[in-house]
């Protein structure tokens, strides 16, 4: 019987190994393996040069957005035109780049589909500063003013612009990071524990569901001018938003 004891014990203590090693296996097989497609919503000239007509946007040998190549670099990018659940579900990571006002199947589909586990970079910015050769009412041009009231609303965000605010490039730091910015936005939360403002309301963070939701209420770190430091800002922001919670 005395014998018995320190068996019993390296075999509690063994099944319990063997517990915590399935827990984290099956953690890992929560986040997505690296190199799996990110979907990229946004109606900046990102995957194609700002043209005057179509083919000279996708001409192969024009220089490409330094945005695309920091993007790509954390897996293939998959350019969406809709948010749907059939085309979200084949993704878990997302970004909003200035995207197009949602229609209302959008934004439950966006929605159900963070909560499930999705995670979002968004950039929204309230007075786009960048220059478009497009005229104004042009579909192609980028969009000037964000109009994502109904999911903000529902992540628990409001987002507010200071229109007596001076005009120029800046920037703001979040978490130790210097974020490019001109005319940003503010972003408010209701008071609720699972947002967190940075930067003076510049970024958010939030927790919805089970995903997570990065915004920030400004899209000048994307212009082409900003190059190196237009990327790292961007780098650290991917990051925050797709990192393993």
């Amino acid at each position: 019987m005395l014998r018995a004891r320190p068996r019993r014990s390296w075999v509690a203590a063994a099944l319990v190994l063997v517990a915590l090693a399935a827990a984290a296996l099956l953690a890992r097989g929560k986040e997505p393996a690296p190199g799996a497609p990110i979907g990229l919503f946004t109606t900046l000239p990102i995957l194609w040069a700002d043209g005057p007509d179509l083919a000279a946007s996708l001409k192969p040998e024009g220089e490409p957005h330094w945005a695309r190549e920091v993007m790509a670099g954390r897996g293939a990018l998959e350019p969406l035109d809709t948010l749907s659940s059939e085309g979200l579900d084949k993704l878990r990571r997302l970004i909003l780049a200035q995207p197009r006002a949602l229609a209302p199947q959008e934004n439950v589909a966006l929605d159900d589909w963070v909560r499930g586990g999705g995670q979002v970079l968004l950039l929204a910015d309230p007075a786009l500063t960048e220059e478009s050769r497009f005229s104004l009412g042009d579909p192609r041009r980028p969009q000037a003013v964000v109009l994502l009231s109904p999911i903000l609303t529902r992540w628990g965000l409001e987002l507010l612009f200071d229109e007596g605010q001076p005009l120029g490039p800046g920037e703001r730091e979040v978490m130790g990071v210097a974020i490019p910015v001109n005319l940003p936005g503010h972003l408010a939360t209701r008071g609720q524990s699972n947002c967190r403002l940075w930067g003076d309301g510049l970024a958010a963070t939030c927790a919805i569901g089970q995903g997570r939701v990065v915004v920030v209420a400004d899209a000048a770190l994307l212009e082409r001018e900003q190059g190196s430091a237009g990327a790292k800002a961007l780098s650290w922001l991917l990051d925050a938003a797709f990192a393993a919670r």
